[in-house]
């Protein structure tokens, strides 16, 4: 069957369903899959655990989510620019898992090569391994992470061919190749498909075994913090 699905609604058919993991791509909203995610915002699906550095900023991104009260959980990195967040947080109507960044990224992709767990030393004496093996190598202690083994993925890329060999740009990069790796199913937005074959394959950043659906989007690529320099008077 083809990759390739004429709207985010359309690839999302027959995979969501009330409290699924689902690991997210993007970075503040560097990268981030907004048309999935307004799709799942419209599918109404609820009770989310969501595996995302962050979640995203009142009212876009993975906010939108928070807005309509169908996240459950996230398992994240960074918590700020979103208000809606810390309200929820602080109320109790949200679940936080805090995780390193590196840690994140590395229990996703780890999943995505099949370990299911790991040790780091990132965390050890702190807050963070409350509750977790503790392993001494060499004499230094590690803490157990396990890997994050996600219902779904959804990630954003550059480009695509038709087989779901990516290309991602720049710093859009990012968290989205661990997200999409440790999915069971894994459905990607993409500014543009191109024709197999013509991608270099010394420039695909993620090959197309991970990918299940594609669908092309329209971006609006946000910027989360500008900041502008006053200009001069003459």
């Amino acid at each position: 069957m083809g990759k390739i699905y004429n709207s985010a609604a359309e690839a999302l058919d027959g995979l969501l369903f009330d409290g699924m993991l689902i690991a997210a791509g993007g970075f503040g909203l560097c990268g981030i899959p907004e048309n999935l995610i307004s799709a799942i915002k419209d599918a109404g699906t609820k009770d989310l655990t969501v595996a995302s550095n962050n979640a995203g900023v009142d009212n876009f991104g993975l906010g939108v989510l928070l807005q309509t009260r169908q996240v459950k959980k996230m398992i994240s990195s960074y918590v700020g620019e979103n208000d809606e967040f810390m309200r929820q947080y602080l109320s109790g109507e949200l679940e936080l898992e805090f995780n390193p960044q590196g840690t994140l990224a590395e229990r996703m992709r780890a999943a995505g090569c099949g370990i299911p767990g790991f040790y780091t030393k990132t965390g050890v004496g702190t807050v963070i391994a409350e509750g977790k093996e503790v392993k001494n190598f060499n004499g230094q202690d590690y803490i157990l992470e396990e890997g994050i083994f996600a219902d779904l993925s959804i990630v954003k890329a550059w480009k695509a061919d038709d087989t779901g060999n990516l290309v991602f740009r720049k710093t859009a990069r990012n968290f989205n190749p661990p997200a999409a790796m440790c999915g069971k199913v894994c459905v990607v937005e993409v500014e543009e498909i191109v024709p197999r074959g013509s991608i270099d394959p010394d420039h695909i950043h993620l090959p197309g075994i991970y990918v299940h659906r594609i669908i092309q989007g329209e971006h609006e690529k946000r910027i989360e913090q500008r900041t502008v320099r006053q200009r001069e008077e003459a």
